[in-house]
């Protein structure tokens, strides 16, 4: 039996095994505190991406700003800023939301930037002639607009944090990260097979649902204009 077949062998055995989703520390346990370390980095990331690209997009400005931020923050790999934070005394879990957040941003700011803006001037000029002030025409008319834009960052930025978080392990943080980190250090390289799996699975599952909640979020109009 070569190698590889080997490992694939190796990482069957163990997803079936009841004990290894179940047990304390087990997939499930892990893959819940994956979820909720993904949920608050999101949530961190919306709270700053969404409110400013509304605003600049709104406004009319701020292009340029959004490119420099955007190559900004790409420049730096996830690991890096795990690594920089850790150097700063943060460690675990939380160094690791911080570095999703932050790799999280660019694509919800782009997103709500570019929906708010190219949101229809026909929509907006009808707004201003029946005296709603600006504040009302973002909140009514060009965020509902832009909700298409803005639901597709959501959903490609909670697989990318997904797919994000296993870097935990390297910083002594939980999630599904420890299966692999786990398999890398006792060099059962099934688990670290199965671990990659299961985090992919996960991300796959994640998108198909985040579909699904896309196409619900889009007003019906806009959805038979898309088709």
């Amino acid at each position: 039996m070569s190698a590889p077949t080997g490992v694939v062998q190796q990482a069957i055995v163990w997803l079936n095994d009841p004990l290894t989703w179940t047990e304390p520390g087990g997939i499930l346990e892990l893959a819940g505190e994956h979820l909720v370390m993904t949920a608050i980095a999101v949530v961190i990331a919306a709270a700053v991406a969404i409110p400013t690209g509304a605003w600049l997009g709104h406004s009319g400005r701020g292009a340029g700003t959004v490119v420099w931020l955007t190559n900004a923050s790409r420049a730096l790999p996830t690991l890096g800023i795990i690594l920089l934070l850790a150097a700063g005394g943060l460690f675990g879990n939380t160094a690791t939301v911080i570095a999703a957040a932050f790799f999280a941003v660019p694509v919800l700011l782009v997103n709500t930037y570019e929906g708010v803006r190219g949101a229809d001037p026909d929509a907006k000029d009808a707004a201003r002639g029946m005296g709603m002030s600006d504040g009302r025409i973002l909140l009514q008319v060009e965020l509902p607009l832009a909700t298409t834009l803005v639901s597709a960052g959501l959903r490609v930025t909670i697989v990318q944090v997904v797919a994000t978080i296993p870097l935990a392990a390297l910083a002594g943080g939980g999630g599904l990260g420890q299966i692999i980190a786990l398999g890398m250090g006792t060099q059962r390289y099934g688990e670290v097979l199965a671990g990659g799996v299961v985090v992919a699975g996960l991300c796959l599952l994640i998108d198909a649902v985040l579909a699904v909640g896309q196409r619900l979020a889009t007003p019906a109009p806009l959805r038979l204009r898309a088709g």
